[in-house]
């Protein structure tokens, strides 16, 4: 893994021995995480299936810059964010965007071309206010600790492990996802909203894969499914997965079917 500096924004990045795949890959983190999330297992894999493998940190994210003003970055700076990557990749790549990372996805695409896309657990186009009802209905105490994380409150452990698992994972592992972890943009999740939903009509359409978790808590696969809807394709549902798919013990299954979707978009 190799990690450099882009107009401040953290990149990491693994390439492979033998290049198979002309277009780079590109993900993008969601709410309170960083590039860290992708290095796990993502991008050492997918640079070994033969392709140039990159993450972004957003700014205030990670190693990345700005964290003293988060709350302050807005959905559009991340979208500058990535532009910026892109630029630097010197080629227009598939994106891949997790969460809230799914949401800038999509808002890069009211201005951009891409081979291809994926959602995974994304944001949906109509916004946050239908999964912040459904985590206030099913689990409003988890409500409650996100919030308190989102103001840079602690949590307890097992916070992390209800928002995000559904697979086993161990306390040390958890520590560590924990100590990675950090406070979010209270204006990008104002964005995601209500105040900065995608422009559907100006957006480009790429191919695009929707990804979603039986157990996500999150982002419901209901919310999913709504997404895939609004852009006419399919959506793929994940059994017994949480939230954090790329982090899980399974998380093969997802980076597989991804891979497997590449090939047959021919990306």
């Amino acid at each position: 893994m190799i990690a450099r500096r882009v107009d401040g924004i953290e990149v990491l990045s693994c390439e492979p021995e033998r290049r198979r795949h002309a277009a780079p890959l590109l993900f993008v983190h969601g709410a309170f995480a960083g590039a860290w999330v992708w290095d796990e297992h993502f991008l050492p894999w997918f640079a070994a299936q033969g392709f140039s493998a990159h993450a972004l940190s957003l700014r205030g994210h990670g190693g990345s810059t700005g964290r003293e003003r988060i709350d302050w970055l807005s959905v559009h700076d991340y979208v500058e964010d990535v532009a910026a990557t892109v630029a630097d990749l010197g080629a227009a790549p598939v994106l891949i965007g997790h969460s809230m990372g799914g949401f800038v996805v999509q808002k890069y695409l009211e201005h951009h071309a891409v081979p291809a896309a994926v959602l995974m657990c994304s944001v949906p186009p109509q916004g946050l206010v239908a999964a912040q009802f459904s985590l206030l209905f099913e689990k409003p105490g988890l409500m409650v600790e996100i919030n308190r994380l989102l103001g840079g409150g602690d949590v307890a452990l097992d916070v992390l492990r209800e928002a995000l698992f559904a697979q086993e994972v161990s306390d040390d592992t958890l520590r560590r996802y924990y100590r990675l972890m950090q406070p979010e943009s209270q204006r990008a999740i104002w964005d995601m909203s209500m105040f900065g939903l995608p422009n559907l009509k100006a957006m480009h359409r790429p191919p695009l894969l929707v990804l979603g978790a039986e157990k996500d808590v999150l982002i419901p696969p209901f919310l999913v499914q709504s997404t895939a809807r609004t852009y006419g394709v399919g959506d793929r549902i994940f059994r017994g997965l949480g939230h954090g798919v790329m982090l899980e013990k399974d998380w093969l299954h997802v980076a597989e079917t991804i891979r497997d979707w590449l090939a047959e978009v021919a990306v």
